[in-house]
Formats: structure tokens, C-alpha cells, sequence
């Protein structure tokens, strides 16, 4: 019974975010405002990903820049490989200027649209598949595993400054259209937004499927009692792997809508300090939960862009000291606040009536 009014809840929950999501949010919000909020979006959809790999997994992964960087840059090729056939040029247009006449030899297969789309669906995972084999095989984990995926990121982002095929320290950016539509069209902008609010939802439902499945009660496992899983009979680092490839795959899905929603792609948007914000908006909003990472990412993400308007300089302060607020005093988060509290509210409700037996055991 209670299986069933927890489905019954999650159906329902779906039901008002796609209402919040594809109804309300376009009548109430400016096409600006949209399109920021679809920004905003493309963060949370990494948060989820980090949620189940470090609420649920205990992996403190710094490094989701890369993955994110990843899609991002396979989406951002493809697109200026679209705009540069549209003026009838060889190649793009900050090529051209830095004198390079022909398409790197990587570039050539983000030239076709389904190839593009395979390359940011599996490139990521990939890579996140040789990388967790090569790490958690090995047994690293805890702030080892931290500090090397957050050097990946710094790796990741010093290349991508160096390679002039890739817009160097500018990044890749100006995309006029997305397979065949045009960029500058409201429609078609309000159109990515759906698109990326409709993967949001499908991420959200694959984590809760993954969540309270028996592999997710493994996953908890290994994150509590990782030998005494290895000692069952379990390969801890199967466990691990899973769950580290679908977070880099819903990251690279995020770095993929991100490009034609932002309109910009570069060094700076996957480099070490993203790939911490990304953990930021999960710490706030609650990493063992499964709506908090998706509330944390959007209000640090909001909170981010109202606040650094009004003070530039003091945001980067107060978002560390709030990282260090949360993780300090309420490690659990804002959803585990309301967790807590419900908690407390359904021992407190508790009969007197069902307590005697205790007490004349007691006795």
C-alpha cells in the first residue's frame, strides 16, 4: 500500500512540474527570462547526476566539467560546422581568421547530425567508463578520488585554452542555427526550452527508477559498508562505475542543450569553479535526495545571476560561505530539513495507545 501512494505521489509530482515547466513558466516568463531559466535547467539536469553519484554513491565528484564540457563542445562543432555550410565556407568563421583551411580531422563525423547526437549520448559515458574502470578497479575513493577528478577538470580546461581548432581561450560561440532552425526565432528558442524542461523530467524519472531499485539499495550499500558489500559477494566498483556513467551522461546531455540555449561555449564554463558550483547547488538543496539537487542547483544557479547583478564582487563570497554554512550545520541540506521535520512530526503523531505494549515490556 505504501508502495503504491509513493507512486501515486511521484506521478503527481511529475504532473505539476510539467505543468509548472511547459504552461506556467512560458505565460508568466519574458522570452529572456525563459531562456535563463533553461540555463538554469541545463545545471540542474548535472545536479541530478551528481546527486545519485555522490548522495546516493559517496563519490565527491569534482570534475563534472569535463563530461559537461564534453557534450557541450560536440554540439558547439556541429553547429558552427551547420552555419559555416550556410555561408558556403570551407570551414568556420574564428577558423578562417586564425588561418586554419580545413576541419581538423575530429571535427569531421560532428559534421553529420546523427553522428552528432550518438557522439554526446555515448562520448561522455565513455569516457567516464575508462576513467571509473581505471579508478575505482583501483580502489581510490574518498578525497583522492576528488582531488584527481577535479585535476581532470583543470586538465580538461588547459587544453581546450591551448587548442586554436577549438576557439582557444574564447571558446566556440555566434551559432545562428540548431539542425536547420533558427536561433533568433522566439519560437524556436522557447522550443529548446521545452526541450531541455522535457529531459530535466526524463533524468529526474531514470534517477528515481535507479533510486529505489535493488541497485540503488546497493549503491547505499557501498557507500556505507563498502567491504562488507565486497564480503557479500559484490564488486563495489561495478556499483560505483554505473552510477559515475550516468552522471556523466545526463552532464554531457546538460553541456549539449546548453550551447544553442547560452549561445556560448568555452574553458570557463567546464573548468575547475564550474564544476564546484555544480556541487554548491547540490550540498544546498540536499544530495541524498531526489528533488533537492534539481531545488539547489536552480536557487544557487538564480541566486547566482540576481545577486551578481546587484553586487559583483560579493557573490563568490557568499556562496562559498553558504557551501560552508550548509555542509558545516545542515549537511543534509534544505531537503533534508523538511525530511527531518517530517520525521519528527510522524513520531510525535504516534498514539499513546500503540506505546503501552512498550511500556509494559519495559516493566
Amino acid at each position: 500500500m505504501s508502495e503504491f501512494i509513493a507512486k501515486r505521489g511521484a506521478l503527481l509530482g511529475f504532473a505539476l512540474a510539467a505543468i509548472l515547466l511547459f504552461a506556467v513558466a512560458p505565460a508568466v516568463l519574458s522570452d529572456f527570462r525563459l531562456n535563463l531559466l533553461g540555463k538554469f535547467i541545463c545545471y540542474a539536469i548535472v545536479a541530478v547526476g551528481i546527486g545519485l553519484a555522490w548522495g546516493r554513491g559517496g563519490m565527491l565528484t569534482l570534475g563534472q566539467g569535463v563530461f559537461f564540457g564534453i557534450g557541450a563542445y560536440i554540439m558547439a562543432m556541429h553547429l558552427k560546422i551547420s552555419d559555416a555550410d550556410l555561408r558556403g565556407d570551407a570551414v568556420p568563421d574564428f577558423m578562417s581568421i586564425a588561418g586554419i583551411r580545413e576541419l581538423p580531422s575530429y571535427w569531421l563525423p560532428f559534421t553529420s547530425p546523427i553522428t552528432t547526437i550518438l557522439g554526446i549520448l555515448f562520448v561522455p559515458a565513455l569516457v567516464a567508463l575508462v576513467l571509473g574502470l581505471g579508478v575505482f578497479k583501483r580502489r581510490v575513493k574518498g578525497a583522492y578520488f576528488a582531488i584527481l577528478s577535479q585535476a581532470l577538470a583543470a586538465a580538461f580546461a588547459i587544453l581546450l585554452i591551448g587548442q586554436q581548432s577549438t576557439g582557444g581561450s574564447n571558446g566556440l560561440n555566434r551559432f545562428r542555427t540548431f539542425f536547420g532552425f533558427n536561433l533568433n526565432d522566439p519560437a524556436n528558442k522557447q522550443m529548446l526550452f521545452f526541450i531541455a524542461a522535457g529531459v530535466l523530467l526524463a533524468v529526474v524519472a531514470i534517477t528515481r527508477q535507479l533510486m529505489y531499485s535493488r541497485y540503488g539499495e546497493l549503491l547505499v550499500a557501498v557507500r556505507d559498508q563498502e567491504e562488507r558489500v565486497r564480503f557479500l559477494g559484490y564488486d563495489p566498483a561495478n556499483v560505483k562505475i554505473v552510477a559515475y556513467v550516468a552522471a556523466a551522461f545526463f552532464a554531457g546531455l546538460a553541456g549539449a542543450l546548453f550551447v544553442p540555449i547560452v549561445g556560448i561555449i568555452s574553458p570557463n564554463d567546464v573548468g575547475i569553479v564550474p564544476s564546484i558550483a555544480f556541487l554548491i547547488g547540490v550540498a544546498i538543496g540536499g544530495r541524498t535526495t531526489l528533488l533537492g539537487p534539481v531545488l539547489g542547483a536552480l536557487g544557487v544557479a538564480w541566486a547566482q545571476t540576481t545577486l551578481s547583478e546587484q553586487f559583483p564582487s560579493g557573490w563568490t563570497y557568499a556562496q562559498g560561505l553558504l557551501f560552508v554554512v550548509v555542509v558545516g550545520f545542515f549537511p543534509a541540506g534544505i531537503a533534508g530539513l523538511f525530511a527531518l521535520r517530517k520525521r519528527k512530526q510522524e513520531a510525535e503523531s504516534v498514539p499513546e495507545s500503540s506505546a503501552e505494549p512498550e511500556k509494559e515490556l519495559a516493566r
